[in-house]
């Protein structure tokens, strides 16, 4: 990665707005941007979805009135993120070459009229993007308003990263044969004897959907790790032409919630920031949260949400810079049900991105569009151009910003070790309904977080020094680099179900499973049915369990004799799936061996914290206490927290 800025010197957290002035009467802008800067937001994200006005036809480009927005905002004082208008290839492009649509699982495809109708692996589509990045970046690259690149917009948004079109199928072969040199090597890899699926040439493998019944789990897994490169070759593409033609500006791209189909590591590697959307009452409803959860939580996203997604995203640059580039500041358009955040929720997000140390948070949008797709989600304004609820509370967390100062770096305390393809094994071959890696760290990261302690998200294979504590909660590929870490690690070590488990190329290993992470054998596993389960004292063991046999101590012993937890010295080992009480109880006790001081904190209240700052965070609907165990004076706010405020305390 060639970044602009390495190790930047920590400033004030910056406030963005998305605005789309192709979408307004041209005599608003200068309105719009006066606004903007008075709010306190000194950023504005535009461009991605502006391909057919840039470019009305082949070779035809627009660029006057793209010009004048962007002198709008820069007389207003305002620095603009632009971005590449690549997920929205207008119509004319399509039908010149109507095979660059990418096709769903069941080979339909996935056809023009709204967006991301694109396949990766199409070369003239590849091209044709890197040529419109090229002629967006020498127009503007060395505009003084122009301060940072964003590459598309949503990777993958859409389930648009599995592809199985002509293009993909003829990618994937050539991606085959650079991996496994000839045939012979890519039937032992796959153990391709098995039921009489050996090839006699790259040539006839074909994609793995279509399948009477299970395809190849190993095919699977390279079919993804080849989807996985073809977005991370995409990208890198427009990067190339935007270092090239835009010097010292940053890039960065807005990653997802809860999305996994490529690696964001792998991706990241070519940008300087990266960026997230954040819409926490949209993810809340539509993913793996209970009943209980969705109506405790439903105005002000699970307490858990935002924070694990800027910490993993956090952990993606090798500088650790992150931002949040699209906030959601009122109610979305679609997730099952949208209510509104409760008042001082869009504030409190703004709030906890800045103590996780992101360089900018941009609510998305600035106005509401009155027609389309996204006409029911909010943005600042309505539609009307009167202040929506979130456009105060952005004034408000801009003041706040400005009174709280730059924040310090986050405390290395305890890290927690997630891998992008940790989570298409357990998709591929999931072995029990829901058992995905993915949400192991999740509920592993909450449980960590209930108990107050600072978590960094990382890749296996990053430095580990300086930690006290490190938490794998299901890594079935554990390298031999990566165990040798562990091994070096002073510190205290969790290990999650089903790491060690497979080969690289998605074989049960010899000697079984966990192997060099844990003196021990998985004789058997079992995905267990709900109300099926081996009750505990205050906690259980569901949904999955592995019959483990060890010289360890049985630390966490089930009434019936099923063990749970088994410790070897730092070490101990997770037979269950992490969740619930469960994981609650092994994260506390390896806290606490690790030295880590933990907190009695009421439910829904979090802290985080930043260099001298602690800040606490109240996501429910009822008032709460900060305890007396979070030290330091207090900069902003009470330690009696209301529903969605906010307090801020600086130790000596």
């Amino acid at each position: 990665m060639t970044a602009a800025t390495e190790s930047p010197t920590p400033v004030p957290m910056r406030l963005g707005v998305c605005y789309y002035p192709e979408h307004w009467p041209e005599q608003l802008w200068a309105e719009d941007a006066a606004r903007m800067a008075s709010a306190g937001l000194t950023r504005v994200r535009i461009g991605e979805f502006a391909w057919s006005r840039i470019e009305p036809e082949p070779g035809r480009f627009e660029w006057a009135w793209l010009d004048r927005a962007i002198a709008v905002l820069d007389d207003a004082g305002l620095g603009v993120i632009l971005c590449t208008p690549t997920a929205t290839p207008p119509k004319w492009l399509v039908d010149t070459m109507p095979d660059m649509i990418a096709r769903d699982a069941e080979g339909n495809p996935r056809n023009f009229g709204s967006r991301r109708h694109y396949c990766f692996s199409h070369p003239g589509y590849r091209a044709a993007a890197v040529r419109i990045a090229r002629a967006v970046a020498e127009r503007y690259g060395n505009h003084p308003a122009v301060v940072m690149w964003q590459t598309d917009n949503e990777y993958g948004c859409h389930d648009s990263v599995l592809s199985f079109s002509d293009a993909a199928r003829d990618g994937f072969r050539d991606w085959l044969a650079a991996r496994y040199g000839d045939i012979a090597a890519l039937n032992a890899a796959w153990g391709n004897v098995f039921w009489s699926m050996e090839y006699r040439d790259f040539a006839e493998v074909e994609l793995p959907n279509l399948t009477v019944t299970e395809a190849n789990p190993a095919h699977w897994l390279a079919f993804r790790r080849f989807s996985s490169d073809q977005v991370a070759a995409f990208n890198r593409a427009q990067v190339e032409v935007i270092r090239a033609a835009s010097p010292g500006r940053d890039v960065t791209h807005n990653f997802m919630g809860f999305y996994t189909e490529f690696d964001h590591h792998d991706l990241s590697r070519d940008l300087d920031v990266a960026g997230w959307d954040s819409y926490p009452l949209g993810f809340l409803e539509m993913f793996r949260f209970s009943e209980a959860d969705k109506l405790a939580y439903a105005r002000q996203g699970h307490p858990d949400i935002a924070a694990f997604h800027h910490d993993l995203y956090r952990g993606c640059t090798s500088g650790g810079r992150w931002a949040v580039l699209e906030q959601q500041p009122g109610p979305v358009n679609w997730a099952r049900h949208n209510p509104a955040p409760l008042p001082g929720m869009v504030r409190l997000w703004t709030l906890e991105a800045m103590a996780h140390g992101a360089e900018l948070v941009s609510y998305f949008r600035w106005r509401q569009a009155p027609f389309a797709q996204e006409q029911m989600h909010a943005g600042l304004l309505r539609p009307d151009s009167v202040d929506a609820p979130g456009l105060a509370e952005a004034a408000q967390a801009a003041a706040d910003i400005a009174s709280i100062g730059a924040v310090g770096v986050p405390p290395r305390s305890v890290a927690l070790v997630f891998g992008y393809d940790s989570d298409w094994i357990t998709g591929i071959q999931p072995q029990g309904q829901g058992l995905s890696a993915l949400w192991a760290a999740f509920w592993c990261y909450s449980a960590l977080r209930r108990k107050g302690l600072d978590i960094d998200i990382v890749p296996p294979g990053a430095p580990l020094d300086g930690y006290a504590l490190v938490v794998v909660p299901c890594l079935p590929v554990a390298s031999a680099a990566f165990t040798a870490q562990l091994d070096a690690f002073a510190g205290e070590i969790v290990i999650g179900p089903r790491s060690g488990s497979k080969t690289d190329e998605f074989a049960i290993p010899l000697p079984l499973p966990p192997g060099a992470l844990f003196p021990a054998t998985v004789a058997r596993v079992e995905s267990l049915r709900p109300g099926l389960m081996h009750a505990g004292k205050g906690w259980e063991i569901a949904r999955w369990f592995e019959h483990v046999e060890s010289a360890a101590e049985a630390e966490l012993v089930a009434e019936d004799g099923a063990v749970a937890c088994w410790r070897a010295g730092k070490r101990r080992y997770l037979a269950a799936w992490p969740e619930g009480a469960l994981i609650d109880e092994v994260v506390a006790r390896a806290a606490r061996d690790a030295g880590l001081l933990l907190h009695d904190l009421p439910e829904g209240v979090r802290l985080r914290s930043a260099g001298a700052r602690t800040f606490a965070f109240n996501y429910s609907a009822a008032p709460a206490t900060v305890p007396a165990s979070v030290a330091g004076d207090l900069v902003l706010g009470t330690r009696a927290l209301g529903p969605a405020q906010v307090a801020v305390f600086a130790s000596a």
